[in-house]
């Protein structure tokens, strides 16, 4: 999500993080430290070059490279027609892409965004074609068909992805995703939930259905997903989209008036937000993070954390130590 602090989804969904429950992370945390998991065997390094370039990662069941951050729009894309309220927009937009992101996520949930997502991006035909995704949130098959086509429409054609959000109808709406990619209507099929308490079920699918992708919360303040679900992608060969890097602000919360630390130059990281997005993409499971925002100034901070040296474990932990205090 955005630098502020901002409401959580509607229709029962779980509240957010906040800063007295981030500080108990001091127990968490501890424990974190001595996982093994953290050393992630298999996580590359990110070389540091001269004209730094977002790094990809492939999705697993097609090998496509993906660019590994991008951009969430909840809230901040249910904008107005105004030229004030599309401008910054439209900048975050050509942000994104000039530092070599593609991925735009969104749902019908989401009031007003797919529309303007689709109507940004069909007005500047300069901008390279972006991976996009969207959600199917409603119940029954006819209405989730004519949801998606209506989604189809505002986003502009052929999407990228289709997920079924928080597992609505989930049994009904995999079928149909299924059948409009073998048609090529869709590229690729996937699921989502927001809470940690739907982590039984998300694993439950990933065992049992043919997924291109997940999307679930992960970020130093919520380590849960590291159990199960991330190393279980990783079997499945299901790519992983991280929602709510910043725990709806709370993370900023948790550090407000602290430098970042001395340590963060051995990753590149200049900015918070740089060391909480490398933090998740350190998990070799991790394909994509989609911080929302509707400033290109935090546009542009978000996407240097996809370039530069890898976050290694012992940062994790130094990172996890910064929370706990």
């Amino acid at each position: 999500m955005s630098r502020s602090k901002r409401p959580i989804e509607p229709a029962g969904q779980a509240p957010s993080i906040g800063r007295r429950e981030v500080l108990k992370l001091g127990a968490g945390a501890a424990a974190a430290l001595t996982l093994p998991s953290l050393a992630f065997p298999g996580a590359a390094a990110t070389e540091p070059r001269q004209e730094p370039r977002m790094e990809t990662r492939p999705i697993p069941s097609t090998g496509e490279p993906l660019p590994v951050i991008g951009l969430g729009t909840w809230q901040v894309f249910d904008a107005g027609t105004s030229p004030a309220e599309r401008a910054p927009l439209k900048e975050v937009l050509r942000t994104l892409f000039d530092a070599g992101g593609r991925a735009i996520d969104s749902s019908p949930m989401y009031g007003r965004a797919e529309g303007v997502v689709g109507d940004l991006l069909r007005a500047e035909p300069s901008f390279p074609r972006p991976f996009v995704a969207t959600k199917v949130w409603t119940r029954g098959r006819d209405e989730g068909e004519r949801a998606m086509a209506e989604s189809e429409r505002r986003m502009g054609g052929r999407l990228d992805l289709l997920q079924v959000h928080n597992l609505l109808d989930v049994g009904t709406h995999l079928p149909t995703l299924r059948a409009w990619k073998e048609r090529g209507r869709i590229r690729h099929v996937g699921i989502t939930h927001h809470a940690r308490s739907a982590f039984a079920e998300l694993e439950r699918l990933l065992r049992t259905e043919r997924l291109d992708f997940v999307q679930l919360p992960y970020s130093a303040a919520t380590l849960e997903a590291e159990a199960r679900l991330l190393p279980l992608a990783q079997e499945r060969k299901v790519a992983v989209i991280v929602m709510r890097p910043f725990e709806e602000g709370a993370l900023f919360a948790a550090v407000k008036g602290r430098a970042v630390p001395a340590w963060a130059a051995e990753v590149g990281a200049t900015s918070w937000a740089q060391l909480f997005l490398k933090f998740i993409l350190a998990h070799p499971a991790v394909t994509l993070v989609i911080p929302a925002t509707a400033k290109p100034s935090h546009m542009s901070d978000n996407a240097r954390a996809g370039s530069g040296p890898a976050m290694r474990a012992e940062h994790r932990k130094l990172l996890l130590a910064e929370l706990a205090k």
